[in-house]
């Protein structure tokens, strides 16, 4: 037995594609499971979780075996559990007897055994553990552990493991029943460990515990036919002699576990030199078909014989070869895996002619072909050299040095294919070129977009540019875009695509994913308006009429009509939606009211009153009684009181109008208190507003104000000394109370007649 052993009893092996990553065997279940295992002798399964061994009876012998070998050669520890019980009434004279034991035996038993070796065949060879309850030298009970890895053919004539004494391989504990008695209706548990010894790679360092008590840890070396031992079978034996005893074992568990490998055999395709008749390979290239991380693991090769392999990366080999491949991984406790194999059949090498069909896209006359895909050989690891001819190939002259993107029109091309060990063949590749996609250039139009009369909305995969089906189609910016593929408009975007006039591209994909690019012209219709449909200004009251003109396939107006023209609209912004062809362009249209003109002021000088406008549009009409218009802007011998005056302006609107009150005039004063023309007054104008009267004398100098503190009155005082006789000039001026606030003046003289 050599390294890492986990084995479970029951036949549960976990093997996917030649890789082992947990291998469970057992005895467990209710009724139990012993499929996989063989009976021998008086074993049974008499109901329930247990195998019932022997009966308590005396005489009887018997066995269970795993009924295929387990090979342990690359394990370097391993693990046994089981659970055990031996009851019974025993005999009169002899008490109950004699025991079982757990074995890996090259040589297990196949029928009856005598008692007193616990059920071991005489001579048999491997790792025995033995639980015995009968003193042979006493003929007593006892509980006592005993442990032979080596042959069962000691002492000479009675071959009782009980008392081999091989050294180095043997161990027999002190008496337990007082401790840890082994009869009893109850099981007890039993763990049994086994690891290589560091020291001595020939040993097993053994561990025994039942119930968790340890009972032995120590070193254990081969002896006899245990010796260079690697494949035997796992079980468990029990026989009664004179004594009788019923033993039992049941949850039996023994654990296996090797470095997984992703496949066991790997059969590469090898040749020799012709020359010599040899070939020589690395055999750590094949690391990686056995495990996925070969440098965390430590690969040791093996030829014919088990020889060890020292130089793997250069390994010469003739004939056919088996080399075998053990992994182990250095920072587990899992079994070494031997189940490796590189099986070397040297074959003869040619490489095969071949074909390769590469796109001439758009016609460009080239296709560009990956050279280095031509399958010209199955064999790994080989290299290739390619070259325009044959005579080129064999003279070793221009070489392609780009054959990833080799360009080429149809034609051949030649390529030398040299394995790693050195065989050689030439082949040649024929390049075709599929079938050219054809496209056809397009125009798209599309109705203007009123919100950016310059772009218009186009369905690119509306456009027409190629009948052959089976194609895939991708849209472009740019030309430069379409040939390296960049920047590309999706489907979608293209179904709705706002471009102003222009062009885009479309890539035209077929099944073998060779292209053309057809270029698409998109036009955008701009919008037609009317020409005669103008904005107008009108009188507020009027109405007038809006012509869109002839030469539209359709009108729809504001106000809901569909004619050419709408009549009797007045003042208000107005639209038409005017169709031409499938576009439809809105229209607005104004008409505005025309502006009034304003009285800005009136001046009144005696009679003669001068009308000051602005605003509206000239030429101006005035008017003072709505009949007769005149065009100039003064009146006079306009009679004394109130008067009204109508202006208008080019429009002819209904005029607007104003009240002028032309006030009384004093032209002569005799302030000498005799109450007649004693003073001028022109507070009859005081409900109006900014009401200032201003007298000045001949000098132009502001001789009095007369307002609200004095009554708008002047009595021909300065400072309430009388002024001199003569002529002064007085102003008066006022707002009207309109809602203009028109400005008025007027002006006179008054001569001032002062006796002293």
């Amino acid at each position: 037995m050599k390294k890492t052993l986990l084995t479970y009893f029951y036949i549960i092996l976990l093997c996917l594609s030649g890789k082992m990553f947990s291998q469970t065997y057992q005895l467990t279940g209710n009724p139990i499971v012993t499929t996989g295992w063989d009976l021998v002798s008086s074993a049974n399964i008499a109901g329930g979780d247990f195998v019932q061994l022997t009966a308590d009876q005396g005489g009887l012998y018997g066995a269970i075996k795993l009924a295929a070998p387990i090979n342990l050669k690359y394990c370097d520890k391993w693990k046994v559990e089981f659970d055990f019980r031996i009851d019974g009434n025993g005999t009169a004279a002899f008490g109950r007897g004699d025991g079982f034991t757990f074995w890996y035996l090259a040589n297990p038993p196949a029928g009856f055994v005598s008692g007193g070796g616990l059920g071991i065949p005489a001579n048999a060879n491997g790792l025995m553990v033995g639980f015995d309850i009968f003193n042979n030298s006493t003929e007593g009970q006892m509980s006592k552990v005993h442990v032979l890895y080596g042959t069962n053919n000691l002492p000479a004539g009675n071959f009782n493991i009980e008392y081999n004494n091989t050294p180095g391989s043997t161990f027999h504990s002190p008496d337990l029943i007082t401790t840890q008695p082994f009869v009893g209706p109850t099981y007890k548990h039993v763990e049994v460990n086994g690891e290589t010894d560091p020291a001595n790679p020939a040993n097993w360092l053994i561990k025994i515990r039942i119930d968790g008590v340890l009972i032995t840890d120590q070193s254990f070396a081969p002896s006899g036919g245990a010796i260079g031992m690697t494949t035997g079978y796992f079980g468990f034996s029990a026989a009664t002699g004179g004594a009788s005893a019923r033993h039992s074992i049941k949850n039996a568990k023994i654990f296996i576990d090797k470095v997984p490998i992703l496949t066991n055999t790997i059969t590469p395709f090898v040749c020799v030199n012709p020359a010599t008749g040899t070939g020589t390979i690395d055999l750590t290239s094949y690391n990686t078909q056995f495990v996925a991380n070969p440098a965390n693991y430590i690969i040791t090769y093996f030829g014919p014989g088990g020889v060890p392999i020292t130089n793997p990366t250069n390994f010469s080999y003739s004939g056919n070869t088996t080399i075998t491949v053990v992994v182990k991984d250095p920072s587990s406790t899992l079994c070494d895996n031997g189940d490796g194999i590189i099986q070397l059949n040297p074959t003869p090498f040619a490489a095969v002619d071949t074909t390769l069909t590469g796109c001439n896209n758009n016609n460009a006359g080239v296709a560009i072909f990956d050279l280095t895909t031509a399958a010209v050989t199955t064999v790994a690891g080989v290299t290739k050299k390619f070259y325009p001819t044959l005579a080129d190939l064999n003279a070793g002259t221009n070489e392609i040095l780009n054959p990833t993107t080799y360009s080429s029109a149809p034609g051949f091309i030649y390529v030398k294919v040299t394995t790693p060990q050195g065989c050689f063949s030439n082949a040649k590749i024929t390049l075709n070129h599929f079938a050219v996609v054809t496209v056809n250039d397009a125009t798209l139009r599309a109705c203007f977009i009123e919100t950016n009369p310059s772009t218009g909305l186009f369905n690119l995969t509306n456009a027409s540019v190629t009948t052959q089906g089976g194609i895939t189609k991708k849209y472009y910016p740019s030309l430069a875009d379409a040939q390296n593929s960049t920047n590309e408009i999706s489907a979608t975007a293209a179904a709705a695509y706002i471009a102003p006039n222009g062009v885009v591209y479309i890539k035209v994909i077929n099944g073998n994913g060779c292209y053309a690019i057809a270029k698409v012209t998109l036009i955008v219709i701009a919008p037609v308006y009317s020409t005669v449909l103008k904005d107008k200004t009108i009188c507020m009251e009027d109405k007038t009429t809006l012509d869109a003109g002839p030469g539209f396939s359709s009108y729809q107006w504001s106000t809901g009509a569909t004619t050419q023209s709408i009549s009797n609209v007045g003042v208000g912004t107005y639209w038409v939606k005017l169709k031409t062809g499938d576009c439809i362009a809105t229209q607005n249209v104004t008409i505005s009211p025309s502006e009034q003109p304003v009285i800005t002021n009136v001046d009144i000088s005696a009679t003669t009153i001068t009308i000051n406008v602005m605003g509206g549009t000239p030429a101006y009409q005035y008017s003072m009684d709505n009949i007769n218009w005149q065009d100039s802007n003064i009146f006079k011998n306009v009679p004394r009181g109130d008067n009204k005056v109508y202006v208008k302006d080019a429009y002819d609107c209904e005029p607007i109008d104003i009240t002028i009150v032309v006030p009384n005039i004093i032209n002569v004063i005799t302030p000498n208190g005799d109450g007649i023309n004693d003073a001028i007054d022109y507070s009859a104008l005081a409900n109006k507003k900014n009401l200032v009267f201003n007298v000045f004398d001949r000098y132009g100098a502001k001789i009095h104000q007369g307002d609200k503190s004095t009554r708008y009155r002047w009595d021909g005082t300065i400072a309430g000394r009388k002024v001199p006789t003569g002529s002064y000039w007085y102003s008066v001026t006022w707002n009207e109370n309109d809602k203009k606030n028109t400005p008025f003046k007027y002006s006179g003289w008054v001569l001032v007649k002062n006796r002293d």
